[in-house]
Formats: C-alpha cells, sequence, structure tokens
C-alpha cells in the first residue's frame, strides 16, 4: 500500500467507522456465534501473499462484526462504556502514525512531556495535594497505565519497593508484608496481591458495602500482634458489581496511624469527580 492507496482506504474506513457509530442501535448488542467461529471463516496458516485493501475490507463484515459485543450500543448495560469518541479515534490515528516509543526523554520529547503535562491536568481536576504533581519540584507526578488493572499492580509493586527499602531490601520481609482491600474490590486488586507475591486481606464491607475502617483498624491489629506488615490498602470508589463505595475519609484515618501507603481503585464515574468539583 502506497500513500495514494493509503489516502483512500483511510477515507473509506473513516465512513466505514462514521455509518457504523450512527447506526449501532441497529445492530444485535451480543453476538449469535459460537466459541471457535473464525477457524471457519479464515486460513488455518498466514497466507505468503499479501491481500488487496478491498477484500481485507469486506472482512470486517464477514469476520469480524459477526463477533462483535457492541460495546457503545445503547441497548448495552453489561459494563461501563469504554470511552471512545471521534476525537479519540483521530488521536489513535495519529498515535499509530507517529508510533513512538517514550521510554526516555530523548527517544521522544513531545511524548514525555505530554504525559506529564495531562498528569497534572488529571490531579488538578481531581483537587489532589500539589505534591501530586509533576511541577511541584519535588517526587509527584505519575504515568499512564495501559489498564485499571496494571496500575493497580504497579501502585502495589511501588508500595512493596519502598517499604523493602526502607527496611534494608530485606527480602525476607516479603512474607510478612501484608495488603488490605474491601471484600468487594475487583478481582484484579486479588490478582496484583498475588503477582506481587504479597498477602490481600479481603476484608468484608458493611450492610452499604462499603469498607469501614474499624474493620479495617482490627485487622491491622491482628496482622501487627502475628508479627507482620502492614504496607498497603486498596480503597475502592466505584465498584464494579455495585458502584459501592469504601468509607475513604475512615480507612485514609486508619492509613495515617499505621506503616504504608493506600490505592484508590476503580472508577467508572471519574467524572463525577471533576463535576461535584465544579470544574466542568
Amino acid at each position: 500500500m502506497d500513500a495514494n492507496e493509503f489516502r483512500s482506504a483511510a477515507k473509506q474506513l473513516v465512513d466505514y467507522i462514521a455509518d457504523y457509530i450512527e447506526n449501532i442501535r441497529e445492530r444485535d448488542v451480543l453476538p449469535s456465534v459460537k466459541p471457535g467461529y473464525i477457524r471457519e471463516l479464515i486460513p488455518e496458516t498466514a497466507p505468503e501473499d499479501g491481500e488487496e485493501w478491498s477484500a481485507i475490507f469486506k472482512d470486517i463484515e464477514r469476520v469480524i462484526m459477526p463477533g462483535m459485543t457492541h460495546w457503545h450500543s445503547p441497548h448495552f448495560h453489561a459494563y461501563f462504556p469504554t470511552a471512545n469518541s471521534y476525537p479519540s479515534i483521530c488521536a489513535d490515528m495519529m498515535s499509530g502514525a507517529l508510533a513512538v516509543i517514550g521510554f526516555t526523554w530523548i527517544a521522544s520529547p513531545a511524548c514525555t512531556e505530554l504525559e506529564m503535562q495531562m498528569m497534572d491536568w488529571l490531579a488538578k481536576m481531581l483537587d489532589l495535594p500539589q505534591h501530586f504533581l509533576f511541577s511541584s519540584g519535588g517526587k509527584g507526578g505519575g504515568v499512564i497505565q495501559g489498564t485499571a488493572s496494571e496500575a493497580t499492580f504497579v501502585a502495589l509493586l511501588g508500595a512493596r519497593s519502598k517499604t523493602l527499602a526502607e527496611n534494608d531490601n530485606n527480602k525476607q520481609l516479603l512474607t510478612k508484608l501484608v495488603a488490605y482491600a474491601s471484600d468487594q474490590s475487583h478481582s484484579s486488586v486479588e490478582r496484583a496481591g498475588l503477582l506481587g507475591a504479597v498477602q490481600m486481606r479481603l476484608l468484608p464491607s458493611d450492610e452499604s458495602l462499603s469498607l469501614r475502617g474499624d474493620v479495617l483498624r482490627e485487622q491491622i491489629k491482628k496482622d501487627r500482634a502475628n508479627g507482620l506488615i502492614p504496607f498497603f490498602v486498596v480503597a475502592t470508589l466505584g465498584t464494579t458489581n455495585t458502584c459501592a463505595f469504601d468509607h475513604l475519609v475512615e480507612v485514609g484515618k486508619v492509613k495515617r496511624r499505621i506503616y504504608g501507603y493506600i490505592s484508590m481503585r476503580r472508577l467508572p464515574d471519574q467524572l463525577s469527580f471533576v463535576l461535584n468539583l465544579g470544574i466542568i
């Protein structure tokens, strides 16, 4: 595909995308295919020669669409939407064209600095303290992760690493580290504990499905009495199943009385925080 062919194919695809989004309500939300359906529609081995764009384009409807669950359909209510939009589609096109890997500043100064600025924007929209910002001149700042699950895992690893560093990097302490979360937390929280090789306590929630401070406090006391080291608390704000909120004020007060770190997980309604702060 040369530049002219790309222009033609891209225009065709843009029209297809716009038509798909405008008419998505007319499609069945759930597919009627059975597992393994694609094997019957495409070759078992990769072709030695490429196909024409016209053939590939036809495969979108022939192969892909029959197996699509349409997350952006107005009739889809299983989960929260995946935050797609026309501007984000344009951004994906530009990102794919630039195709940078921002692992250092010099690898792509624009990529690195734009991410830093966007993280500061987000922190300000959520009214976080100044020390959370890159622009604070301290150790603040953040990194955009690929998924919410990845972000939870990275937060746990960061807390684990800092805890070990403050204890002379004694790796034997790994078996004593213990983290806490609500029993309403997303499964990725428990998975983060497994991957991080630390104990993860899933504490019982109250009748409103919230984790309360007294429950957390009592469990920490028991664990300390048994020689364990509390180091990490996951506060859930908007659970996937019920959109329940842990009692953040109480949990935060307990955290301030222990040696550890707190992470906030799963926020399907982030925009409501911005709206409630009167920023938009």
